[in-house]
């Protein structure tokens, strides 16, 4: 990453536009322990999961069976990584900002799978549409067994983390917000990686 890349997007009148965007990566690691007592407020977090459409509805989100904290408590270290997304017009509109990441995710998402089985560790990904169902109703639905248990993973909010904390006071990135309807000068995606570190 670090190249320019081009995306599609449609505009509110269905009209393809070709969107040119660069990317820049983040990196950070902490004691795992230390991540999760001070960056953690799963009330808060969970509560607006609560307030969005898919809470329930998908199995990458809250409530989950499983105890979340027993299932990263007991990894010793934790792998932050953050990704910009700049694009090139500074006037887009927020509502391309999900078509604009969508590739990005893709992306991110094969490496996250990659790079949790070389570490054998547990990773959290991203907010927002399953990207192995898309459109597809998740199987939750139906109480059905998920269609990808080997791909969907959480995200480090639905386990209560606070990303805008996590990207700021570890990786040193700010989080933008959009104003006036349009698109920040930048999308900020963080994820990481729970893990047992090297004890050398």
């Amino acid at each position: 990453m670090g190249k320019t890349y081009h995306s599609t997007i449609s505009d509110k009148n269905g009209k393809a536009l070709q969107i040119g965007y660069t990317t820049e990566k983040y990196m950070a690691e902490m004691d795992a322990k230390a991540y999760i007592e001070g960056f953690r407020r799963v009330e808060y977090f969970v509560e607006l999961c609560r307030q969005c459409k898919n809470y329930g509805h998908r199995y990458g989100c809250p409530p989950f069976d499983d105890d979340t904290l027993a299932s990263i408590a007991k990894y010793t270290q934790v792998r932050v990584f953050g990704v910009k997304i700049i694009p090139e017009d500074k006037n887009l509109p927020l509502e391309a900002a999900n078509q604009l990441m969508e590739p990005v995710i893709a992306l991110l998402n094969k490496e996250l799978l990659e790079e949790e089985k070389a570490l054998d560790g547990f990773g959290l990904g991203f907010v927002g549409t399953c990207p192995y169902c898309g459109k597809s109703p998740c199987a939750r639905l139906e109480n059905k067994p998920c269609r990808h248990p080997d791909k969907v993973r959480p995200s480090l909010e639905a386990f209560g983390f606070d990303v805008g904390k996590t990207a700021k006071d570890m990786l040193g990135v700010e989080i933008k917000w959009s104003h006036d309807g349009l698109m920040p000068e930048y999308l900020l995606l963080v994820y990481g990686i729970f893990y047992h570190g090297s004890t050398c």
